[in-house]
Parts: structure tokens; C-alpha cells; sequence
């Protein structure tokens, strides 16, 4: 969630070369075996919904108010043992949705997911940050999608990165120009498209499957901010001494809280993940401690785990007990597989019931606000 800052005829085959490139990249480590891109499509979106409907019942929580509600082992626990995703998995999902729609053409690209972005307003989502939201309610003014953003440093591009760094991993100059449109349709801010380009970069590199050392240099590359360089220059720091992410949240100066400013949470995320490849429970867990915006972290975090190692870096207890609908584990995983179909297109899904579900959503945040003016 956002927040302000403190030539020729084309053949058939040819349809599908603007999906995936036709050069094959290095298999990643799945356990010994190697991740198709399917998978990491798949993954990426699945990844995204499991970290996000895990960590949403801590969202806006103090570290200590955390420890004393969610003791034990993770797991479900927004309603009956059961998971629903917010708007982090809702806007990959729309994400996925406007990339097998589009050509390969940013502004047509922009075009599609501002049309799927502003319909998703409409129906009233249980959960939207601010610059999104009025983001949105520009480009429903008429407002191009160049031009609807406006001035925030919040993680809300972020949420949408992943799965175009996926889509375009073999290259960098459609990579970061997809990673443009997304931001600025909603966030016109420099720091809100550093760190949607390094969540991007990131699961560009491990689709690639090239070794993760390199994901530094690629992130001090992103951008000159000085802000940036700091965070770049903190996390390796931190991977170096083989510091808890408890540590960077002390040192990017959120002790109880991490907040949705982009250079706060954005880099935890990928820290969490860098630090807990291996082991995603370890690295939901880690992010859960920090408090704060722990579902949009525990998105980003579960988009890269995803895309590196497919649906099987998560138990399938968490996918079975994720019970949304319409947008359910089925559809993003339909999503997923679109792309490596030989004409790929949007999937379809039972949308017009989105409105109601929403409100089932909304009273279920309602009951948890209530829950929280507990002790």
C-alpha cells in the first residue's frame, strides 16, 4: 500500500516471441531440478498472494503488539484459519492481466492497466493507498497515463513489479520502461521507481538464473539518489556480517514499524528474501517481526521466492487455505501459465462479482480493526 514519504509480416510463431526470448536462460536450483519460466510466472503471482494473505492480520501493527497476538508457528489466521489477499496480489494479478493483453509497447502496456486499475477503484477495494487512489481518480478525470500519478515515495509500484521484471528479463531497455508506465500511473516520484525497478531487477536476475552476488552492482546501478546508494550500501552490510532483518529495520530508523515509504519497505523486502531464499517461512517470519506494512513486504518478498523456485517454495497448506474468490490461487495460477500458451491472452475470471466480494472483505478488516482497540 502507498504512502507519502516522512518490419515485416509476423508469423505465429512470432506471437509468441514477444512473451518469453528465444534464448533459453540457465535453470535455476529448485531442489536440483530446473524452474520453467511457467513456473516462475506461476510462482511469482502465487508468491505473491501467499505473503501477502499471510501477513495481512499484522498490517499496521507495532513489533510488540505482534509478538503478543501472533505467537506461535505462521499461518492463516485472518478469518477460520483461512487467507484472503488485499490489493498487492489484486494489482499483480491486473498486472499479469495487461501484459498478455498488450503488445510489446509500454504505452499500450500503460493503457491496458489503467483501464483494469481505474474499473478495480470502482469496485471498491477493502484496501488502497492514498497516491493510488487518487492516481486512479485522475486517470478516470481523463488524465493520461503519463501524467495520473502523483508526487509519492510510496511502495505501491512495487507491488506491481515483479512479474514485469519476469516478463522481460532478457531486456533491460523494455524491463525498465514497462517498470515506468506501472509507476507513473499512479506514483510520480523518483524513489517509488527506484524501488519498483529493484524489485524488478531482482526477479529478472534470478529468472535469468544468473547467481544472486550480482544483485548489488544491479541495484547501485538503478539509480545515483544518495538515498538509494545508502540503502544499497546498509544491505550489504548487513548480508556481509549475516545480520537478522530485525537489524536492517533498526537501521533504516523503523525499530517497531516499517513503513510504506518506499525506501523503507521496499528494501527490508528484499532483504528478507536475500537473506531467507531458501526458506520461506523463515522469511515471512522475519517480516512479520518488523511490523508495520507487513503485507505489501511479505507480497514483494513472496513474488521473488516465487519466482525463483516455483510454487514448491511454499507448503501446500498455505496455497489450500487461501480462500478468496473470485480472484482465487486457481485464476492466478491459470494467469501464470497464460504466458507460456502459443497465443497468450488475458484469463478470464469472474469479475462483476469482485464489488461483493469486497464487501465480505471490508467487514472482515472491519471485525479485525474492532479486535485491535483490544489489549
Amino acid at each position: 500500500m502507498a504512502f507519502p514519504r516522512p518490419g515485416g509480416r509476423r508469423c505465429r510463431a512470432s506471437r509468441r516471441s514477444w512473451i518469453w526470448p528465444t534464448a533459453s536462460p540457465a535453470p535455476a536450483s529448485r531442489t536440483g531440478a530446473a524452474v520453467h519460466l511457467h513456473e516462475r510466472t506461476s510462482g511469482c503471482l502465487i508468491g505473491t498472494a501467499i505473503g501477502d494473505s499471510l501477513l495481512l492480520p499484522a498490517e499496521g501493527l507495532s513489533r510488540a503488539r505482534i509478538a503478543r497476538r501472533f505467537p506461535g508457528p505462521l499461518r492463516h489466521r485472518l478469518v477460520c484459519g483461512r487467507g484472503l489477499v488485499s490489493d498487492d496480489t489484486e494489482h499483480a494479478f491486473l498486472t499479469a492481466q495487461a501484459l498478455l493483453a498488450a503488445v510489446p509497447d509500454a504505452a499500450v502496456f500503460a493503457r491496458a492497466l489503467a483501464r483494469r486499475l481505474r474499473w478495480w477503484l470502482v469496485a471498491l477495494p477493502g484496501g488502497c493507498g492514498k497516491a493510488t487512489a487518487l492516481g486512479l481518480i485522475r486517470s478516470w478525470l481523463g488524465f493520461p497515463p503519463a501524467r495520473s500519478g502523483v508526487r509519492s515515495a510510496g511502495n505501491g509500484p512495487a507491488m506491481r513489479a515483479a512479474l514485469i521484471g519476469v516478463r522481460w528479463s532478457h531486456d533491460p531497455v523494455q524491463r525498465r520502461a514497462f517498470v515506468t508506465a506501472s509507476t507513473v500511473l499512479t506514483h510520480r516520484d523518483d524513489q517509488a521507481l527506484t524501488a519498483a525497478l529493484a524489485v524488478a531487477e531482482s526477479a529478472a536476475l534470478v529468472t535469468r538464473g544468473e547467481p544472486v552476488v550480482g544483485v548489488w552492482s544491479i541495484w547501485r546501478g538503478i539509480s545515483a539518489d544518495a538515498a538509494w546508494q545508502d540503502r544499497v550500501a546498509m544491505l550489504e552490510r548487513h548480508h556481509c556480517a549475516g545480520d537478522p532483518v530485525d537489524a536492517v529495520a533498526i537501521d533504516l530508523g523503523c525499530p517497531d514499524y516499517v513503513s510504506g515509504y518506499a525506501l523503507h519497505s521496499v528494501p527490508l523486502a528484499l532483504y528478507a528474501w536475500l537473506r531467507h531464499r531458501a526458506d520461506s517461512s523463515a522469511c515471512f517470519e522475519s517480516i512479520l517481526r518488523c511490523g508495520g506494512d507487513t503485507d505489501t513486504m511479505g507480497a514483494i518478498a513472496g513474488a521473488l521466492l516465487g519466482t525463483e523456485r516455483g510454487v514448491a517454495a511454499f507448503p501446500a497448506a498455505w496455497l489450500e487455505r487461501i480462500a478468496d474468490w473470485p480472484l482465487s490461487i486457481g485464476v492466478l495460477s491459470a494467469a501464470g501459465q497464460a504466458f507460456a500458451a502459443e497465443t497468450p491472452r488475458p484469463v478470464g475470471w469472474w469479475w462483476p462479482c469482485q464489488p461483493l466480494r469486497n464487501l465480505v472483505f471490508l467487514g472482515v478488516i472491519l471485525a479485525h480493526g474492532l479486535r485491535r482497540l483490544l489489549p
